[in-house]
């Protein structure tokens, strides 16, 4: 009982930067226990999402002993994992649909000043990536770790105006 209210505490609060560089948000935190001859030995995974605010982001999925060290391996492989996102002012270009497993999640473009119109785990990819104003719809599984990567693969999908126009060979209104 106790444990949910803390990851979600926990997810809140680590919305800071390492290194001066890189704003990283823990999504979700899970604890495994194994039953073993003297009791449970438990230990703990960790999702994190990594951005600069400025386009690049990435996620880390940590596995250890402790929450700590989870935190930081998961902080080092989505620095690993990074990809670059196309804005367009302080949106996305346009509209995309993302899947993952049994997530799909929507990603529509808004105008400035609507703000981040998501989930948890959607807001946490969608804040370190440095989009600030975006509506999104998330269908099938509620599962952090689903719904990170479905918004990941949806990211993936994004194209700016003037590839599409380099790619097509003609001028887009």
């Amino acid at each position: 009982m106790s444990t949910g209210t803390r990851s979600k505490r926990r997810g809140k609060k680590s919305d800071e930067k390492r290194g001066g560089e890189f704003a990283e948000r823990v999504v979700k935190i899970k604890r495994c226990a194994a039953v073993v001859k003297g009791g449970r030995r438990f230990s703990f995974a960790a999702l994190v999402v990594v951005g600069d605010g400025k386009g690049k982001v990435g996620w880390g999925y940590g596995k250890a002993n402790e929450v700590p060290p989870s935190v930081e391996k998961a902080v080092k492989e989505g620095t690993r994992s990074m990809m670059t996102v196309p804005l367009v002012e302080s949106s996305i270009p346009h509209q995309v649909i993302g899947h993952y497993s049994a997530a799909q999640v929507v990603l529509v473009p808004a105008t400035p000043g609507t703000g981040i119109i998501a989930g948890a785990a959607v807001r946490a990819v969608c804040e370190t990536a440095g989009i600030q104003d975006i509506l999104t719809k998330s269908f099938g599984s509620n599962n952090p770790v689903t719904l990170v990567k479905a918004t990941f693969a949806a990211l993936e999908q994004l194209r700016p105006k003037l590839d599409v126009e380099r790619l097509r060979g003609v001028t887009l209104p």
